[in-house]
C-alpha cells in the first residue's frame, strides 16, 4: 500500500473514533413538564400565617342559673331547637307549688277587691242621695256627712285593695321568673352540639373564678366564619368587605367563597419576633351539613384581580424572575417582567407571548440554558 493511502486511512480511522466517542458520550435529552403560556385572571392575595379555625357566628355556652337535679332533659345533640325551646329543665315542684299558690291568691285579692269596690260605689251612691235630700231639706247635715266620709272610706279602700290584688299579680310573676331559672331556654334557632349531663344528675353554677364545662353549647350554624391570623406586614393591605376563598383540610378540593368581616385594631400575637393581626372571614352561603365549627380553615384575601391577562403558573418562575421555555429541544432561559401575582399564577407583562411552553419541573437535574429536552 502507498504511504499516502496509508495516511488517508488513518485519517478516516481517527474522524470514525472520534465520532463514536462524541456519540457514546453525548449528553441524554433532559425528561421535563411543560405547560402553555395562556390567557387568564389572577389575583394577588395573602394569607394567613396559621390556620385558622371555623366557628359560628352566633353560640352560647349555657348553664342553668340555679343549682339542681335536672329533671327533664327533652333535647339530645344534633338536635335542632328554635329559639324559645326548653332544652333542659331542672326539679322545681316546689316552685310550681308555690306558683299555683300565687296565682290562687291573686284571684282571691281580685275577689276581695270587687267586694270592696262594690261597697264603695253603693255608698258613694248613698251620700249623693243623701247630700240631694240635704239640698231640698229633708235630711240633716250631720247624716248628709257621714254618709260622704263612708263613700270617700271606702272609695279609698276599693284603691289599697285593687294595689293589694296587684301586688299579688306581681307576687305571681316573681314566682314565674323564679321557676324559669330552672329551665334552659334556646336564645336563637339553631343546633346541640354538646351536652353535659343526664336526666337525674345535679349541676351546680361555676364558682367564681373557676371555669366548668357549659351544660349545653347551641350553636348557630347558618352563619360560620373564620377565625385566623395574618402577618402584620399584611395587615395594612386587608379590609373589612374584601372577598376571600376558604380552604379546609376535610374538603381539601373544594374553596369556600367568604368576604373578610373584620380586621383586628391591635396586634393579636407576639411570638419569636413574630407578631401578626387576627381577621375574621365569613364564608357565604354555608352547607350547614357539611360544614362544623371547630374545623381547621386558611383564608385567602383577595386584595386585586387583573381578568384575562398573560399568565404563568407561579413554580415556573425562578429567583430573578426568570423561566426555561422549550425551543423545539432547548431550553432557553428567559427573564420575564411579573405584574400581580398570587400563589397560583403571575401576570406576566412582558417576555412571554402566549402557546410558549414554559418549564415545570425547573428544579430537575440538568435543567440549563442550552440543555437538550424532551417532554415527559
Amino acid at each position: 500500500m502507498k504511504p499516502a493511502a496509508k495516511w488517508l486511512l488513518l485519517i478516516f480511522a481517527v474522524i470514525a473514533a472520534v465520532a463514536a466517542y462524541s456519540y457514546w458520550t453525548r449528553s441524554q435529552p433532559v425528561q421535563v413538564a411543560v405547560t402553555a403560556v395562556d390567557f387568564g385572571d389572577v389575583k394577588s392575595t395573602v394569607s394567613n400565617t396559621r390556620a385558622g379555625t371555623v366557628d359560628a357566628c352566633r353560640r352560647a355556652r349555657m348553664s342553668p342559673a340555679l343549682g339542681g337535679q335536672i329533671a327533664s332533659l327533652p333535647v339530645r345533640e344534633g338536635d335542632a331547637v328554635k329559639a324559645g325551646g326548653v332544652m333542659l329543665e331542672l326539679w322545681n315542684e316546689d316552685l310550681r307549688a308555690e306558683l299555683e299558690l300565687a296565682r290562687r291568691d291573686a284571684v282571691a285579692s281580685k275577689g276581695r277587691a270587687d267586694e270592696v269596690c262594690t261597697r264603695a260605689q253603693i255608698a258613694e251612691q248613698e251620700g249623693q242621695r243623701l247630700q240631694s235630700l240635704l239640698d231640698k231639706q229633708l235630711a240633716s247635715v250631720e247624716e248628709a256627712q257621714r254618709a260622704v266620709g263612708e263613700a270617700k272610706a271606702q272609695k279609698a279602700a276599693c284603691k289599697a285593695a285593687r294595689d293589694g290584688a296587684r301586688v299579688s299579680d306581681a307576687n305571681v310573676e316573681v314566682v314565674q321568673s323564679r321557676l324559669e331559672r330552672t329551665r334552659l331556654r334556646a336564645p336563637f334557632d339553631g343546633v346541640i352540639a354538646e351536652i353535659n349531663g343526664e336526666v337525674g344528675e345535679f349541676v351546680t353554677p361555676s364558682p367564681v373564678g373557676i371555669a366548668t364545662p357549659p351544660t349545653i353549647d347551641l350553636i348557630d350554624a347558618s352563619c360560620l366564619y373564620i377565625s385566623a391570623p395574618i402577618d402584620e406586614v399584611d395587615a395594612p393591605a386587608v379590609s373589612a368587605g374584601q372577598q376571600a376563598l376558604i380552604t379546609m383540610d376535610a374538603f381539601p378540593d373544594h374553596k369556600f367563597p367568604g368576604f373578610v368581616r373584620r380586621v383586628a385594631p391591635y396586634v393579636l400575637d407576639v411570638e419569636k419576633q413574630a407578631r401578626t393581626v387576627e381577621i375574621e372571614a365569613e364564608i357565604e352561603n354555608p352547607d350547614s351539613d357539611r360544614l362544623l365549627p371547630g374545623y381547621s380553615a386558611d383564608v385567602e384575601i383577595i386584595l386585586e384581580t387583573r381578568a384575562n391577562v398573560l399568565r404563568v403558573p407561579i413554580q415556573t418562575i425562578v429567583k430573578g424572575n426568570r423561566v426555561f421555555v422549550l425551543n423545539g429541544d432547548t431550553l432557553e432561559e428567559r427573564t420575564i417582567e411579573i405584574g400581580v401575582r398570587s400563589w397560583e399564577y403571575a401576570e406576566v407583562l412582558s417576555g412571554l407571548q402566549a402557546g410558549e411552553l414554559v418549564l415545570l419541573t425547573v428544579d430537575r437535574e440538568g435543567v440549563a440554558d442550552g440543555a437538550i429536552a424532551t417532554t415527559e
